[in-house]
């Protein structure tokens, strides 16, 4: 079979290239197949996860105002596509253009959107006067039907969506854990690109109102600086920056996870995050604002982490400081979140994709 996923890029640190690479490996390790990979921009290299040296890679140049934008995608779009000559479509872009897709190829092949992000996703902080959030979130839905099957990665995330030829396949782990958390470390840790949707913002005024009583503990962020840095001005704002660190992008982050004690996530919106699966994994109770939609498909309030509700302040930081200061309720719930993430086993997880990628070829 030969597979084709059209990305904006993969050559960053985050959590949609880390997720490509464990698929398109497995396809070509396991299954045999042909892996193609359509970026835009020079989107493929230098590469930060490791990906097979068998994928087949393919980049269009975009450049100009949003018509000539548009209609470079259009026709490098289609001469790839004859090119290549796909048995299916995988997209895993969230971009407007990417849901004009169908329309653009006008073909029989399959294609399949691969939804990674919220359907209300804001990367930076949305603007009050040009093409809104909702306006935005109305355009996807629209469109979203136009595909042969939309994959989302929970029942949550479905929700979101008003569309007919839908699966939920979440993502798979990407590693086995051998070695744990032992809890006992008076660190908690963060992961993810200083993104506005991300809204470490928020953790870092949280962790501000925790440091006053527990002025031990530190914060360690791994994730993409934005240019300006923006998070540690704000922590130095903040008078937090003794005990706040941050850092660039790791590729052992499980080691890292396992030098910590509790995970934090104060997202905007979130697609799915792979940071909850990875760390808890790792033995890691975490505590996340129940945004939409990710974290409430992963977190079992009160079992294996605490879900907080969205933008409320004094409960997070009072959910935390209950997990700083019980070391027995950290491995309890650990406990739980290890064992509430073997849902996630890879091989289960690609045995579904192989499934629905066999049936489309098959229609």
């Amino acid at each position: 079979m030969r597979l084709l996923y059209i990305v904006p890029k993969i050559n960053n640190e985050g959590g949609v290239a880390r997720v490509l690479s464990v698929k398109t490996n497995y396809w070509i390790e396991k299954s045999g197949y042909e892996v193609h990979v359509l970026t835009q921009n020079e989107g493929f290299s230098p590469l930060f996860y490791s990906f097979n040296a068998n994928i087949i890679y393919h980049d269009l140049s975009l450049k100009g105002n949003f018509f000539q934008f548009f209609n470079s995608f259009a026709k490098g779009l289609k001469t790839k596509i004859k090119s290549i000559q796909p048995d299916v479509i995988i997209v895993g872009d969230n971009g407007l253009k990417a849901y004009l897709i169908p329309f653009i190829l006008k073909k029989n092949t399959p294609i399949v959107f691969e939804c990674h992000g919220s359907k209300y996703i804001e990367e930076t902080q949305p603007s009050k006067y040009f093409f809104s959030t909702k306006i935005k979130a109305f355009f996807k839905g629209f469109f979203a039907n136009s595909f042969t099957k939309y994959v989302a990665l929970s029942q949550a995330s479905l929700q979101e969506w008003n569309v007919k030829n839908v699966v939920v396949i979440p993502n798979p782990l990407w590693f086995e854990p051998t070695n744990f958390s032992d809890l006992k470390a008076k660190k908690v840790i963060a992961v993810g690109r200083h993104s506005y949707e991300k809204g470490f913002d928020r953790m870092l005024r949280i962790w501000h109102k925790v440091i006053q009583k527990h002025p031990d503990w530190t914060l360690e962020i791994y994730g993409k600086s934005d240019q300006n840095q923006e998070l540690q001005k704000l922590s130095r704002t903040l008078n937090i920056d003794t005990n706040v660190a941050f850092f660039d992008p790791v590729k052992n982050i499980n080691d890292k996870y396992r030098e910590a004690s509790i995970l934090l996530m104060t997202s905007r919106t979130e697609g799915f995050g792979m940071v909850l699966i990875e760390a808890m994994a790792m033995g890691l109770p975490c505590v996340a604002y129940d945004c939409p939609c990710g974290p409430r498909a992963i977190i079992q309030n009160n079992e294996n982490g605490f879900l907080i509700e969205n933008g409320n302040i004094d409960s997070f930081v009072q959910r935390l400081e209950l997990l700083i200061e019980d070391e027995n309720l950290r491995t309890q719930m650990g406990e739980k979140a290890q064992e509430s993430i073997k849902i996630y086993d890879l091989e289960s997880i690609m045995e579904q994709w192989k499934s629905l990628f066999e049936n489309l070829v098959t229609k």
